[in-house]
C-alpha cells in the first residue's frame, strides 16, 4: 500500500513540475509578446483590446504577469513539498 501510494505522489510532483515548466514557457512567450507590442504599438492591439490608451494595455498586462507568476510560484512550491514528501516515503519504505 505505502508503495503505491509513494509512486503516486512521486507521479504527482512529477506532472507538477512539468505543469511548472510549460507555464514558465507560457511566461518567456508572454514576456517577447509584450516588448513587441510596447515596442511597436500597433492599433491593431487597442481595437482588440477595447481600451482608449496604451497606459491602461500596460497596467492590465503587467498585472496579470503579476497574478501569473504568483500563480506560478504557489504551483512550485506545492511541486516541491510533494517531491519532499515523495522522498521521505520512499526513506521510510527501505527501514
Amino acid at each position: 500500500m505505502n508503495d503505491d501510494f509513494q509512486r503516486k505522489v512521486r507521479g504527482a510532483a512529477v506532472a507538477g513540475w512539468r505543469t511548472v515548466l510549460v507555464a514558465a514557457a507560457v511566461l518567456l512567450l508572454q514576456w517577447v509578446a509584450y516588448l513587441f507590442v510596447m515596442s511597436s504599438r500597433p492599433a491593431l492591439v487597442l481595437s482588440l483590446w477595447g481600451s482608449d490608451g496604451w497606459l491602461e494595455v500596460h497596467n492590465l498586462w503587467l498585472l496579470s504577469t503579476v497574478v501569473l507568476k504568483a500563480f506560478v510560484f504557489i504551483l512550485a512550491v506545492l511541486c516541491l513539498w510533494l517531491t519532499l514528501w515523495a522522498k521521505q516515503l520512499g526513506k521510510g519504505r527501505g527501514a
